[in-house]
C-alpha cells in the first residue's frame, strides 16, 4: 500500500494529490448532477408528450416516467465516471447491474410475467374497468387494473384479485364489449299446447321488460322436441351498458309463469310411467321362509 502511494506522488506532493483527489471528485459530482437533473427532464418530458399523445393509460404513462428516469440516472453515473477519469466505475457498475438484472429475472420471473401481461391489458384493452368478464369459470365486474394484478368484484360483492399473467393467457369473455348483447331463455310446455298461442305470450312478455330492445325484436322459436316437452327459446336483446342481463332473465321467468298459468298451459316435468304386470301368489301357511 505503501508503495502504491509513493508511486502515485500521495507521500512526495501530498498537497498536490489532495487537490487532485478533490477536483476528481468534484467534477464527477458535478457532471453527474448536471447530466441527471437535465437528461432526466428531458426524457420525462418527452416520454410522456409521446404517450400521451398516442392516449396510453395513465399506468402505462407512470411506468414508463419511471423506467426513463431510471435510465437517466445510469447514464449519468456513467458518463459522470468516464468524464472525471474512473473507467473502473464503468466496469465494475456494468457487472453489478448485470448480476442484479440476471438474478432478478430468476426470482422475479412471475412477477415480469404479470407486469408485462399488466401492459399488454392495458395498451390493448380486452376489457375496461366496470366491465364483467367472465373467464376459467371465474367472474366479476372489474374494479381496478393496476400493472401486476386486477380486481374485480363478484356478484355476491367479494373481491377477487387476479394476477394478470391469468388474464392475458386465458379466454376472456367480456359481455359488455359490444352496443348489444342477446339473452335466451328456454321454456318447456306441454304436448297439445297451441304452439302459436304460447309464443304469442312470450314474445308479448318479452316486449313488456324494461331494457329489452325494440330493434333487433324479440324472437321465440320453438327449438326442441324433448321427451316431455317442446320447449321454445326466448331471445330478447339488450344493452348490456344499461339493462342487466340475470335481472332480464328472472322477470321473463316470473312473467311468463304466470300468463301460461292464466292461459292454462301447462309446464311439463320428467316423469317414468311402469308398464307390465305383477303375479302375487299365496304362500301357504306351512310354508317355512329359508334362512
Amino acid at each position: 500500500m505503501t508503495t502504491q502511494l509513493l508511486q502515485g506522488g500521495l507521500l512526495a506532493d501530498p498537497v498536490g494529490s489532495v487537490v487532485s483527489v478533490v477536483v476528481t471528485i468534484v467534477t464527477f459530482v458535478v457532471s453527474f448532477l448536471v447530466l441527471y437533473l437535465v437528461g432526466k427532464s428531458i426524457l420525462v418530458r418527452t416520454t410522456k408528450e409521446a404517450l400521451n399523445q398516442r392516449d396510453y393509460s395513465p399506468a402505462i404513462v407512470s411506468l414508463s416516467s419511471s423506467i426513463s428516469g431510471a435510465i437517466a440516472l445510469f447514464a449519468a453515473v456513467a458518463i459522470a465516471a468516464t468524464v472525471a477519469g474512473f473507467p473502473m466505475i464503468l466496469g465494475a457498475f456494468a457487472t453489478i447491474f448485470g448480476a442484479l438484472a440476471l438474478g432478478f429475472a430468476f426470482a422475479a420471473s412471475d412477477i415480469v410475467q404479470n407486469f408485462v401481461a399488466g401492459v399488454f391489458i392495458l395498451k390493448d384493452k380486452p376489457f375496461e374497468i366496470g366491465d364483467y368478464i367472465e373467464w376459467d369459470g371465474n367472474g366479476g365486474i372489474v374494479r381496478e387494473i393496476d400493472l401486476r394484478v386486477s380486481k374485480l368484484d363478484t356478484w355476491d360483492n367479494e373481491q377477487l384479485t387476479v394476477p394478470n399473467g391469468d388474464l392475458a393467457n386465458a379466454v376472456v369473455k367480456n359481455v359488455q364489449a359490444n352496443d348489444t348483447r342477446r339473452v335466451t331463455v328456454d321454456f318447456g310446455v306441454d304436448y297439445g299446447t297451441d304452439v302459436d298461442r304460447a309464443r304469442d305470450i312470450l314474445l308479448d312478455e318479452a316486449a313488456k321488460i324494461d331494457g329489452v330492445l325494440a330493434d333487433p325484436e324479440p324472437a321465440a322459436p320453438l327449438t326442441t322436441l324433448g321427451d316431455s316437452a317442446i320447449v321454445f327459446n326466448l331471445r330478447v336483446w339488450i344493452d348490456p351498458a344499461e339493462t342487466g342481463a340475470g335481472g332480464v332473465k328472472h322477470a321473463l321467468t316470473e312473467n311468463v309463469m304466470h300468463r301460461f298459468d292464466e292461459a292454462d298451459i301447462g309446464f311439463p316435468y320428467p316423469h317414468t310411467e311402469l308398464v307390465g304386470s305383477l303375479d302375487v301368489n299365496q304362500v301357504g301357511q306351512g310354508a317355512m321362509a329359508d334362512d
